[in-house]
């Protein structure tokens, strides 16, 4: 492209001039630099020289006015002196006027002035403080002077001291005063305020100067809590107005005074007094803490003292119950300043254990000695010639099932009101003692029994307190089920049931025992009419079992009285009695009938009797359900082998009967065959080993009877001849 030549010659000597143009303007602002520069070095080099000639004449002056310095020392004594005798000047006034300005800051005092004694007050201390001060600073080791300042304004120092008697009687009041004059309480807080404010100003001067005055910091803000602190605590500790000797219910009634006290005293706290101090003192949640440690210390101390039962319960239930409840802390019109739940234990968990252990411990000798005391007082209602009370539907019954399950009641209500643990405690205590105080109980009746078998004439209502006594059986299982139901929780049942088990086993042995003793009454007072069965008399037709029945309603007259578990068991048993014993009658051979008219009027009689008393107990067990046929069968049985004219036919009724009653023994049929009179010894001989050949398949439903009955041997009614 040669025809471009010249076009790209003309392009780079452009080029070329452009970065000439640009290289020399560079070089000749570089020279520029240089030259300011050089005259810059050159215009400080001058001035380095006028300073270096300045400061040679500074110290040619310096070192020519030493001397002169040195002979002003005097006139820098003077100046200080001029500043003290200034200041003295300044203080004259007040330090001449001293006696009088304390004259009248004690009149002051005197008339309850208080916030203009204190400002006459300080208005002495201020003087004092500025010439000591003075003094300090003139000759710090100066103490001659400075004692002089010091007793000079010693009054002062008494002043002082007499205002802050007369502010601590109003702040030991403030409760009081803040309802009748809370200016007066204002004021002390204004003055308590200048004086800390004094203290910190003091405190800082020492910080620079090393100078405090005498008595400084006062500290009245920290002897203000102080005094409060002992205040409160005096405050609960003089609530005690009884001791146990002059009141028994002495605690109940100091913690229900401090109860009353502490919640008013607080209420008039968050209402009154909060508005006469300045926010910073947070006084209401100071004199909250120190209540609540006042407290703390006073229930402390009682739990110390040697407590009562009940005192324990009374005190545990203030502190863990009262305290937090509405009553007192929880009170709404504490809150919500007051949080319950924010409030630490009035005394630890350690000592509320002692005192549960302690109480424990305490209520089981008190329950052993009231159980004791109850069977006593029982007891001694057992011999008296009066008839024993009767419930609402006339069951005889004494006062013992109520006393003792009253005093139960009452402490388990009383540890209801502490806490559920205990009263679990004390349900399980009061059941254990019961099972002791049972076993108790059916000893001292058997000595009552045997007492009575000894003379029979006393007691004289022997047999209806027995009843009583038996009735009390059944109202000690209702009210141990009653007690169990009201206070013991359902999850605890199985712990107790063997104890359970064993006091209603206990019971049913007192009653039983009861029962089988007036049952003895009764045939001790039959026994000559049982005596009469199945002799010549007999025969005769004399009317024993008339007697036996009439005898044995008379008694169930008085039995009707007991209660009806007991009144048809004892109905079965006086059943089952009356016809052993009549049954035994025929096995004691008193009579051996000597012809078959014999044997038939004899048979037909005791058909009869066994009528008449299946007659009576089916009236005495009127709607009781019991069986009054099987008994008296035995007895109508018995007669048809007496009655039996063909003795070929003997066998088979003998077997008849023993297939019935598979428990009559062969001295039994020995001795029945003996009374019908016409059996020699061989034909009995072949009945009885016939017999004993034979199966027996025994009714499962049958009760035997024959065993009790003994058959005398042939040796036995000669002895008695």
């Amino acid at each position: 492209q040669l025809d471009k030549v010249e076009q790209y010659r003309r392009r780079e000597a452009r080029k070329k001039a452009s970065v000439e143009a640009r290289l020399k303007a560079a070089i000749q602002s570089q020279l520029d630099g240089v030259r300011t520069g050089l005259s810059q070095l050159h215009n400080a080099l001058n001035d380095v020289k006028d300073i270096q000639q300045s400061l040679i004449d500074v110290n040619k002056d310096w070192r020519q006015s030493i001397n002169t310095i040195e002979n002003l020392k005097d006139v820098k004594d003077a100046v200080v002196q001029h500043s003290q005798l200034a200041a003295a000047v300044e203080n004259l006034k007040n330090i001449f006027s001293v006696p009088e300005i304390v004259r009248e800051t004690h009149d002051l005092i005197e008339r309850g002035e208080l916030l203009q004694a204190h400002r006459k007050l300080m208005d002495l201390e201020c003087s004092r403080d500025n010439l000591m001060y003075e003094q300090y600073r003139m000759d710090s080791k100066n103490t001659h002077d400075m004692n002089l300042i010091h007793t000079y304004f010693g009054d002062m120092q008494k002043l002082s001291e007499e205002l802050a008697k007369q502010l601590w009687m109003v702040v030991q009041r403030s409760l009081v005063t803040v309802r009748r004059d809370p200016t007066l309480l204002v004021s002390v807080v204004r003055i308590i305020e200048r004086e800390e404010k004094i203290d910190r100003r003091m405190l800082d001067r020492k910080k620079q100067t090393g100078f405090i005055p005498p008595g400084r910091p006062k500290k009245w803000k920290e002897k203000m809590f102080n005094i409060l602190d002992r205040t409160v605590s005096t405050r609960i500790e003089g609530t005690q107005a009884d001791t146990r000797e002059s009141d028994k219910m002495w605690l109940v009634r100091h913690l229900e005074i401090i109860r009353k006290y502490v919640l008013d005293d607080l209420l008039v706290a968050k209402t009154l007094l909060d508005q006469c101090f300045p926010p910073n003192y947070d006084i209401f949640n100071k004199l909250l803490n120190m209540y609540h440690q006042a407290l703390s210390t006073r229930m402390q101390e009682l739990a110390a003292e040697d407590l009562e039962a009940n005192e324990i319960v009374s005190l545990l239930t203030w502190v863990l119950n009262t305290y937090k409840s509405t009553e007192m802390m929880g009170n709404s019109e504490l809150s919500p300043e007051v949080d319950v739940n924010s409030l630490d234990a009035l005394i630890s968990q350690n000592v509320v254990d002692q005192l549960l252990s302690k109480y424990m411990s305490t209520l089981t000798s008190n329950i052993i000695g009231w159980l004791r005391k109850a069977l006593e007082t029982d007891k001694k209602d057992w011999i008296k010639e009066t008839e024993p009370e009767a419930d609402q539907d006339g069951y005889y019954q004494t006062t013992l099932p109520a006393i003792v399950f009253q005093m139960f009641e009452q402490n388990l209500q009383v540890a209801a009101q502490i806490n559920e643990d205990l009263k679990t405690k004390v349900l399980l205590l009061c059941l254990q003692q019961m099972n002791s105080f049972l076993t108790r109980y059916k000893d001292e009746a058997q000595l009552y029994k045997e007492e009575h078998l000894k003379n029979r004439q006393y007691p004289q209502c022997y047999v209806q307190y027995m009843i009583a006594v038996i009735n009390n059986c059944q109202t000690f299982k209702e009210s141990i089920i009653s007690l169990k139901r009201k206070y013991l929780k359902l999850e605890m049942e199985d712990t107790l049931s063997s104890s359970h088990a064993s006091m209603d086993a206990t019971l049913d042995i007192i009653a039983k025992e009861g029962c089988c003793s007036l049952l003895d009454e009764v045939f001790m007072d039959l026994e000559p009419h049982l005596n009469e069965l199945m002799t010549k008399k007999w025969l005769m037709g004399c009317n024993a079992v008339g007697t036996i029945c009439v005898t044995v309603e008379d008694y169930f007259n008085d039995f009707s009285k007991i209660k009806k578990p007991y009144k048809k068991t004892m109905t079965i048993e006086a059943h089952r009695r009356v016809v052993v014993e009549y049954i035994r009658a025929i096995m004691l051979k008193r009579i051996s009938f000597k012809n078959a008219e014999e044997r038939k009027e004899g048979a037909e009689r005791m058909i009869k009797e066994a009528e008449q008393f299946r007659f009576l107990f089916k009236k005495l067990a009127a709607g009781s359900g019991e069986d009054t046929e099987g008994l008296c069968g035995i007895i109508e049985a018995i007669a048809e082998v007496i009655k039996l004219t063909d003795p070929s036919l003997l066998y088979l009724e003998v077997s008849t009967l023993v297939s019935k009653y598979p428990d009559i023994r062969d001295d039994h049929i020995a001795a029945l065959l003996t009374v019908r009179g016409d059996a020699s010894r061989d034909m009995k001989q072949t009945i009885i080993e016939t017999l004993d050949q034979g199966p027996s398949q025994p009714n499962p439903n049958y009760v035997p009877i024959f065993k009790e009955i003994t058959v005398p041997t042939l040796t036995v009614p000669k002895l008695l001849k």
